[in-house]
């Protein structure tokens, strides 16, 4: 297998492509949303715009923010894929801040945040996330867009923060049976490339990955009539993979119907130019969606 088809493949299977000798996306850096200087604090201040660090239980976190709040209106979070820096978002960011308050974050292991300090469950990543909304949101609602990994962690949150969570989009987001989904793909009988995709993939979903985060299977839980756009890559890149490569696709597409019953008004679409990084390959696409959504929340109050 070609070896950018099988690191796509595993950002998308897993989500985690960085320290197990696979490269993620061919692209350059972008810019860091905002720019500016970075300063540290654990109080909670004024909206600011660039970039600046938080403290969570005593480690650095990078917060990235764009545009200004405004009464009433949700606060848009973007949360990156697995391997992947909230630079990565910069022009998406940019895009939307010129409507919307946008921020992203690195999470701990990733980008300019501090490693984190051992192995790291969900609800881990829930507490960072918890802690940058308190940062950047001063109260307010929150959309929260999420793309592979971060799609899954947005999903996952939601239930649980139903007060303050009023809006998501999920972009390509790992499925919530994404073990399960690989192992019935690639079978124990499977030989050639497949095989090593696939017990990377498993490694990295039970934690050895950058952020040495854990990503177990489950079931999706409700998090009531709030809205929710699923967008799912249109060119079917997996199919690349060897002998299983159909069977990847099929599976990742049933991933994407999972995810809709999050909410009762959950709605399914395909951004049919794009692989898995859809809001590099069809931005507009995603900023609609992402608008569209923070419209819907705003009037749903």
């Amino acid at each position: 297998m070609n070896r950018n088809v099988r690191a796509a493949a595993l950002l998308a299977l897993c989500c985690s492509a960085a320290g197990i000798g696979l490269s993620g996306c061919d692209e350059a850096p972008a810019a860091e949303p905002g720019g500016g200087a970075t300063t540290t604090t654990e109080a909670k201040e004024p909206a600011f715009t660039g970039a600046k660090k938080i403290t969570v239980d005593g480690r650095s976190v990078t917060v990235s923010c764009s545009g200004q709040p405004e009464d009433g209106e949700p606060v848009v979070v973007l949360l990156a894929g697995a391997g992947d820096e909230l630079k990565k978002f910069a022009d998406i960011q940019e895009t939307l801040g010129a409507e919307n308050r946008v921020c992203s974050y690195d999470r701990l292991g990733a980008g300019a945040s501090d490693q984190p300090g051992g192995p790291q469950t969900l609800d881990d990543a829930g507490t960072v996330l918890t802690a940058v909304i308190d940062q950047v949101a001063g109260g307010a609602p929150v959309v929260l867009a999420g793309h592979s990994l971060g799609g899954l962690i947005a999903a996952r949150y939601a239930p649980d923060h139903q007060d303050t969570v009023k809006g998501l989009v999920l972009m390509d987001a790992t499925s919530p049976t994404q073990s399960a989904d690989l192992t019935a793909s690639i079978p124990e009988s499977a030989t050639g490339m497949a095989v090593q995709l696939r017990d990377e993939t498993l490694a990295a979903v039970q934690g050895q990955n950058p952020e040495q985060l854990a990503v177990p299977d489950g079931e999706v839980r409700s998090a009531g009539d709030l809205p929710v756009e699923v967008i799912q890559h249109g060119k079917p890149y997996l199919e690349a993979v060897p002998e299983y490569g159909p069977d990847l696709e099929r599976a990742w597409a049933e991933g994407q119907r999972k995810w809709l019953t999050v909410s009762s008004r959950g709605n399914l679409s395909i951004a049919a130019n794009s692989e898995h990084y859809i809001y590099v390959d069809e931005p507009e696409l995603v900023v609609r969606a992402i608008q569209r959504v923070a419209v819907e929340a705003t009037a749903a109050g």
